[in-house]
């Protein structure tokens, strides 16, 4: 009783918390277009001033009652007229209510009755995703199916009941709660884009119970299309993929389920929605402009990345909002991969990467004998310059031998010898080692099938490193980089030296070859740096051997229809919704030009100073020569006699032998003259 005097007591705090509940923002002249404050929604004969828009705004999302108790309050002081007599004595009684009302309603905060409710049969990476997005915001969220086998949309098939069967198992403990609001919404290919506060302002502004996310697309049954009101601004079809509502509102919607596993959850939302006496009765509406869901389907020209200041926000350029939830619906997965690797703040210019160092594997403090298992799969499948420096190279990793299993193949007659010979030398220092030699004519797919199949088969491989011979591997911490950023599949960023050629593409065109994503350039230059969601990478990558043996189970990975290896290979990653990722935190090197490469001399690579400069350099110029040019590296042996180091001693070998190999005398001019007797 006390506490119900109190309220009538205190019209103006009433008023307040009215306000506290529906905390009101400016979002533009655009919000306030499509707000009460249009032209559309202003009372005939009426003056209009901006005030009166504001009004109208705050008094739209304003919760049911709180509009009432204000009025009363404006009428109350314009009388005149004062607390009652018997209602001054309960003056007295404030202190002691406030503090009831204290302890009741606490720090309460309007997200504190939402509940995001979303399926998930298992723990994919676009899940890990989801949930990373949503607790950024502080979102609660509720997972259901975790464990269930998943009978629902599979390609281009109808499906999704499921998620109906689980929902409407889920509202059952919330049918009465008449406060909760619910945001049913598909994870693996979704991200909060916003907090909960702009959801349930946006919702609110929605002056509906229930709110379905909206498409330029109908689907599954096209001959629906004729039945859907006439929208005329905004998207007209109904999206199964995010809805937010009233828990009561809900619980209605998915009453009347009674379908299979394997029905189409969309056409079950849709036939309620166009069933005009249901749709009015659980009060449905479609977010046709886009302000809380956005489905990329049929709207990737719309939706581009919006820099602030410190975040990152995906902006519909069609309708000049800015989304709370992205979806990545049917084919447009990998344009959220790419919206992702920025959206809300995984990477800003001010920032830069801020999730780079999430989950990483440190190797630090770890012994020799106590380090992964890494099987390295080498491929020379066409003639490659300097191969010699390739191994070097890859004796220089700064990784244990004796945790590294080698598997070699070489599929050139023309490198026999270099590869036998460094096997002869430093084979024994591996664990293991297998090669797959040119006289047993095995394709480069099938090659490569062995390789990922060898560490598949063995439990004690944790790690299978893929390495092409056109990688010039110039960071010998390059292996320890990449197991530490512990993802299931990575790749450094290698490019050709001087040009844009790299081994990732940032998007794919509508065939599944190479497009350009809007910032290829920037990460492939260093201008972006970070660890970036890619659909394609090749030369060089790293797989977990867990990812082997679980999601990429499938021992044909570099065939697809008519693809090649490369193509082949991160296709069927992306079937099976494994995240590739690319880093370019790092230098790791390059890669080698092979467009030119000749095989018709003794030592091939000295004809590569213009293809490969870097390597032509790394292989045939002295160390010391750059210190010479200085004047700071030069001897007299003597007395006007000056050694200046130029060449290495195999540069001086290979000119050497080269010559004799050629077999001619030289006419003591510019002319060759005929070979020695």
């Amino acid at each position: 009783m006390v506490m119900r005097l109190l309220h009538f007591q205190q019209p103006g705090r009433s008023r307040q918390r009215c306000r506290d509940e529906a905390p009101l923002r400016r979002e533009g002249e655009k919000a306030a277009a499509e707000g009460p404050g249009s032209r559309r929604h202003r009372p005939k004969g009426a003056a209009w001033t901006r005030e009166a828009a504001v009004r109208a705004s705050l008094q739209e999302t304003l919760p049911p009652g709180c509009a009432a108790r204000r009025g009363r309050g404006r009428r109350d002081t314009a009388s005149g007229a004062g607390p009652t007599p018997v209602m001054r004595p309960l003056l007295l009684l404030a202190p002691l209510g406030w503090l009831l009302l204290a302890e009741t309603k606490g720090d309460a905060k309007p997200e504190d009755n939402l509940l995001v409710l979303t399926v998930a049969t298992k723990e994919t990476e676009g899940f890990r995703r989801f949930k990373r997005s949503a607790q950024f915001f502080n979102y609660k969220i509720q997972a259901l199916g975790l464990g269930e086998d998943w009978h629902g949309e599979k390609e281009a098939s109808a499906g999704g009941g499921l998620k109906v069967r689980l929902l409407k198992k889920a509202l059952e403990k919330h049918a009465d709660k008449e406060n909760l609001v619910i945001l049913f919404t598909d994870s693996y290919d979704v991200v909060f884009a916003s907090g909960p506060r702009e959801l349930l302002k946006k919702f609110r502004q929605a002056r509906s119970q229930v709110v379905f996310s909206a498409e330029e697309l109908i689907y599954p049954d096209r001959r629906l299309e004729a039945k859907y009101p006439v929208v005329s601004d905004g998207k007209r079809f109904l999206g199964s993929g995010g809805f937010i509502g009233y828990a009561p509102n809900l619980s209605k919607l998915v009453a009347e389920w009674e379908g299979q596993d394997s029905d189409s959850d969309q056409l079950f939302y849709t036939r309620i929605f166009l069933d005009p006496e249901k749709r009015e009765r659980i009060n449905i509406t479609l977010d046709h402009r886009c302000r809380i869901f956005q489905n990329l389907d049929g709207a990737l020209d719309e939706v581009v990345l919006k820099f602030e200041m410190g975040q990152v926000r995906a902006r519909n350029l069609a309708y000049d909002t800015l989304p709370v939830l992205i979806h990545g619906n049917g084919p447009t997965k990998l344009q959220l991969n790419y919206l992702a690797n920025y959206i809300p703040r995984f990477w800003t210019f001010e920032t830069g990467c801020a999730v780079c160092d999430e989950g990483l594997r440190s190797l630090k403090g770890i012994g020799d004998e106590a380090l992964p298992t890494v099987l390295v799969g080498v491929f020379i499948e066409q003639p490659t310059p300097f191969l010699s420096l390739f191994f070097q190279r890859l004796l220089r990793l700064h990784y244990p031998r004796k945790r590294m299993r080698l598997f070699i193949h070489n599929h050139e007659q023309h490198h026999k010898a270099q590869v036998e010979q460094f096997l002869a030398e430093h084979g024994g220092e591996y664990q293991s080692m297998k090669l797959v030699g040119p006289e047993v004519r095995v394709a480069n797919a099938d090659a490569r099938n062995m390789g990922a199949d060898l560490c598949r088969q063995d439990r004690g491989c944790t790690y299978y490193f893929s390495v092409d011979a056109d990688v010039a591997l110039t960071e010998p911490k390059t292996l320890r980089l990449l197991i530490e950023q512990n993802k299931n599949v990575i790749a450094p960023l290698m490019t050709r030296h001087g040009r844009l050629w790299s081994n990732f593409w940032g998007a794919l065109s509508a065939d599944g070859y190479y497009a350009r994503s809007e910032d290829y350039v920037d990460i492939v230059q260093g201008r972006r740096v970070g660890v970036w969601n890619v659909p394609y990478i090749s030369n060089i990558y790293l797989i977990k051997g867990s990812a082997l043996r679980a999601e990429l189970q499938q021992t044909d990975l570099f065939h697809h229809r008519k693809l090649d290896p490369d193509m082949s290979f991160c296709a069927n990653v992306r079937q099976q919704d494994v995240f590739m990722f690319l880093t370019n935190r790092h230098a790791f090197g390059h890669l080698l030009s092979l467009d030119s490469y000749q095989t018709t001399h003794l030592h091939n690579d000295l004809w590569e100073v213009f293809s490969n400069p870097e390597d032509w350099k790394e292989k045939y110029i002295h160390e010391n020569y750059t210190k010479a040019l200085a004047g700071k590296l030069v001897e007299t042996p003597c007395p006007d006699v000056y050694w200046f180091p130029i060449f290495t001693e195999t540069a001086c070998d290979e000119l050497v032998e080269e010559m004799e190999h050629y077999g001619q005398w030289s006419l003591g001019d510019n002319k060759v003259g005929a070979p020695d007797a």
